[in-house]
């Protein structure tokens, strides 16, 4: 039995392309999911304005980045095939069309739906043609005094090139006419980012109701522009004027091999996006005439294809501004993290004054020394728990060393605050700086100079690999001995992201976590060929490996007569090793669950190959950041949580810790985070065979399951205090 079912499993190729699908078509319905948040009623109001602009944030970065790569594939006439068997320009072209009629049911919603509500509520955006003569004498004035100082229109003509277009900016296109030549002229006038994109009106012009009193009331500024237009070309007639929006690639090209100075080398790199690359997509007015358009198109190097007509105001980006309107009722309600219980006793290290009492039976160290904690953000409070673990080792006289690694944080870090109060005491701190994390390159270059200055070893990481993992090391005398604590966590040690992404972290100080740090610290700052480690999972040394041979095991416990279970929650899975061992070990018997938040390449429920394993995504009010492995191992479970999403990126070019969940308590805390994941039926959606989402519902005689609420009234329950 057993042998005919190993041929069987030998005749199906588990690497066709018809079991894989698009990764890049698998973000659009991720993002899909996110624009159903923005159009779902029973989403609040302002946070769906949220979502229409989290919507359109994605999309920039789609195009200046997936896009962009996929174009110079196409250029560069890559043969290479991804999973999906696609060509980069089949790519392109699909996602072109299914991206059309993405947009235009959010624009539709938007002008026809959440304006009108806005309106009901109080909140009015107003086009400038329907506005008082009272409203345009202010905005007149406003424009003025305000706007035109900062205008610089550009002319287009023989003696002056058609101008630079700058990344994501918004702009007008103007046609103006001699009247003396009857000679007709183009000019671009950019829309400036450095005022507000909705022009707010004084409350005496404010828009009032019977039924409810005007909240704000303002214009687009791209609409106030417009119609002062005369002041930018005096002497000529203004024919027409149309918005359009430009995107470009912006991802950075650094040769590390060939950089003496990778700092330096990604500082002029930086300065080269915000000149901005090529052009990969514009989006014009809808009312825009076609010689305009393809005036546009030319200029900027593109095709048909990537001009996406809009109907309504363009960049909708802009929509987080009403979020700061002070209107909690049309918003998700107020959210405190809670400190976890253990935690509640250790002082609070606040700015500067922060007192580490080593005598303290409840120190953070007596706490970690007990066993380990786990915490879980943002339900966890940030403040209370790594930053307070940092700041504690910052502090504390019995402290040698704290190492630790950077992928993002936030300008104003306290946690950096705290290494460099570390440094200033004495003790030995070096933080590994990743200078290549995607649109944070800027910000990281800032801290390795503030970090360095304060006399702290900073490394910038391995050449050809992103650091990604996210490790703290503490090195502390206690007595008789040196002993090693850590923090192995899911999430990037940023106190702003930590507020609204879901991350696990794991606070421990066993031995060989601690060795195994040690060693890769070794691994990331000297000349270390780190091949083996006690206990973590490692890319791009051995991560790979152990999964395989995890979900191997799975399969011959099925194949030995037992059961096998997988739970895997992650960011992205698109890697196709990983996917038909996955497609095997589904063949064999093994159920598995997958958690996926966004990209997903994984084809569940096809028979003979995927029947046994099921996808969902869920998508809410905080984004799902963490990544969770649970496998049943014959009643031996075992769980790992890490930084390491299932990508051929994270696996083979980044370096990712992902650590076993060894305390029985917390691996059964992580099981049930997982099980409550796997009942959602309000932010779950469940992957069909051929692509879409379909979003659960509660049926009649259930009660609505949110994994969100579900684990904050969780967290609230602990008795937690803030």
């Amino acid at each position: 039995m057993t042998k005919s079912k190993d041929i069987v499993e030998t005749e199906i190729n588990l690497f066709d392309p018809q079991y894989y699908f698009s990764r890049e078509l698998s973000w659009l319905e991720f993002n899909n999911r996110v624009l159903h948040e923005a159009i779902d009623p029973r989403t609040p109001l302002l946070e769906r304005l949220k979502f229409m602009s989290i919507f359109s944030s994605n999309l920039d970065e789609f195009f200046m980045v997936r896009v962009a790569a996929l174009k110079e594939q196409v250029a560069a006439k890559v043969n290479k095939l991804p999973p999906d068997g696609r060509t980069p320009a089949e790519q392109i072209e699909m996602i072109s069309l299914r991206l059309r009629p993405m947009l235009m049911q959010q624009h539709q919603h938007f002008e026809q739906a959440l304006r009108p509500q806005m309106a009901a509520y109080g909140i009015h955006l107003l086009d400038y043609m329907d506005l008082s003569q009272e409203q345009r004498i202010y905005l007149q004035k406003y424009y003025d005094e305000q706007i035109f100082p900062v205008l610089t229109p550009l002319a287009v003509d023989p003696s002056h090139p058609f101008p630079h277009i700058s990344n994501l900016s918004l702009n007008l296109a103007v046609v103006v006419k001699d009247p003396e030549t009857g000679e007709e002229f183009f000019a671009r006038v950019k829309v400036p980012k450095v005022l507000p994109r909705f022009v707010p009106l004084p409350e005496d012009l404010r828009v009032r109701s019977k039924e409810r009193r005007a909240i704000w009331a303002g214009v687009p500024l791209e609409q106030v522009i417009a119609h002062n237009l005369e002041s930018l070309f005096p002497g000529m007639n203004i024919q027409e004027y149309y918005t359009f929006r430009v995107t470009r690639n912006a991802d950075l090209a650094v040769e590390e091999d060939e950089a003496d100075d990778l700092l330096l080398a990604i500082e002029q790199e930086l300065h080269k996006r915000r000149m901005g690359g090529s052009t990969v997509r514009i989006e014009v007015q809808a009312s825009m005439p076609d010689t305009v358009r393809v005036m546009l198109r030319r200029e900027l190097g593109l095709k048909d294809r990537d001009v996406y007509q809009v109907e309504g105001l363009l960049g909708l980006v802009d929509l987080i501004s009403f979020m700061e309107l002070p209107l909690p009722e049309l918003k998700d309600p107020g959210w405190t993290p809670v400190v976890p219980p253990r935690l509640r006793k250790i002082p609070e290290p606040e700015a500067g004054n922060f007192q580490f009492d080593a005598e303290d039976d409840e120190d953070f160290f007596a706490v970690i020394r007990t066993g380990d904690l786990l915490v879980h953000h943002p339900y966890h409070c940030f403040s209370s728990t790594v930053q307070r673990f940092i700041a504690c080792a910052a502090y504390d006289p019995n402290v040698l060393a704290i190492k630790m690694t950077l992928y993002r944080t936030s300008g104003d870090s306290p946690i950096l605050a705290a290494l460099i109060k570390a440094a200033e005491h004495g003790k030995q701190v070096a933080v590994l700086v990743e200078l290549k994390a995607r649109f944070d390159e800027e910000n990281n270059i800032n801290w390795a100079r503030k970090l360095e200055q304060a006399g702290i070893h900073v490394v910038y990481g391995l050449v050809g690999l992103k650091t990604h993992t996210k490790v703290v090391l503490v090195v502390r005398r206690e007595e008789n001995c040196i002993r090693r604590y850590v923090h192995i966590g899911t999430g990037n040690y940023n106190p702003k992201t930590a507020r609204f992404y879901t991350d696990l972290g794991l606070f421990s100080c066993r031995e060989d976590l601690g060795a195994d740090l040690t060693d890769l610290f070794n691994y990331l700052t000297g000349y270390s060929r780190q091949r083996s480690y006690r206990k973590l999972l490692v890319s791009p040394v051995n991560c790979r490996d152990r999964f395989l041979a995890l979900i191997q095991r799975e399969i011959e416990h099925c194949r030995n007569g037992g059961s096998g279970r997988i739970v895997a929650k992650m960011n992205a899975l698109v890697d196709q090793t990983l996917i038909a061992k996955l497609y095997e070990a589904s063949r064999a018997g093994v159920k598995i669950d997958v958690i996926v938040r966004g990209m997903c390449s994984l084809r569940p429920g096809v028979e003979g190959i995927s029947e046994n394993i099921r996808v969902i995504s869920i998508i809410g009010r905080f984004l799902e950041h963490s990544r969770i492995f649970y496998f049943y191992n014959g009643g031996k479970e075992e769980v790992y949580i890490g930084s390491a999403d299932w990508m051929p990126r994270n696996l083979d070019r980044r370096v990712e810790a992902i650590a076993p969940v060894d305390d029985p308590e917390i691996a059964k805390d992580v099981q049930e985070f997982l099980g409550i994941m796997l009942a959602d039926n309000r932010q779950a959606w469940d992957l069909q065979p051929d692509g879409r989402y379909i979003q659960r519902h509660p049926g009649e005689k259930s009660h609505e399951q949110n994994t969100q609420k579900i684990l904050m009234d969780m967290a609230q329950q602990s008795g937690g205090v803030v």
